[in-house]
């Protein structure tokens, strides 16, 4: 499937777009009972209950910790040859548009994804597929490069670039 996100800006975390408060964030996985309410009647485009029974992919939802019962986003991913595969992303419907309610769900989204990589020994790679009219916009944005017909990779490099965004290391305390 061709992913079609949009990456409306690099944030820390996520920003309020009307404020440009920060708010800190969590990536935790999904089980079934988060899914209530997530259909396409809601807003949402993709079905996340047949993701979540795909036995090889991981699906995690992105959470505000002062708003953890409400799911700003969805991603999922799987492990491949040296690399994460990110099979669906997508914003909550409360997150597109004009009247968006938070910037930067789907970067880091992409980030998290990036992070496990990076854990897995896989130096931060991600593959994904584009909708075409968006690979340009992924390349600026996000680092991607195209490497065949839709499908597209975040290199160490630029991966490196969206953890540290996203999830700086905590210093140590003396």
């Amino acid at each position: 499937m061709e992913l079609d996100f949009e990456i409306d800006k690099i944030t820390e975390s996520i920003e309020n777009a009307e404020t440009g408060e920060v708010l800190k964030t969590l990536v935790v996985p999904v089980i079934e009972a988060d899914l209530h309410g997530i259909h396409t009647k809601a807003g949402w485009l993709f079905d996340w209950r047949s993701e979540l029974l795909q036995p090889e992919r991981q699906v995690c939802k992105l959470i505000a910790e002062k708003e953890p019962n409400v799911i700003q986003g969805l991603v999922s991913f799987e492990k491949d040859e040296g690399f994460m595969y990110m099979s669906l992303i997508e914003n909550s419907p409360l997150n597109l548009g004009k009247g968006k309610k938070y910037l930067g769900v789907a970067a880091n989204l992409v980030a998290y994804v990036c992070k496990l990589s990076m854990e897995y020994g896989f130096g931060g790679i991600i593959s994904f597929d584009s909708k075409t009219a968006l690979i340009s916009h992924y390349e600026k944005t996000l680092g991607a490069v195209r490497i065949s017909g839709s499908g597209m990779v975040i290199f160490e490099k630029d991966a490196k670039i969206l953890i540290d965004k996203y999830f700086p290391k905590k210093e140590e305390k003396s």
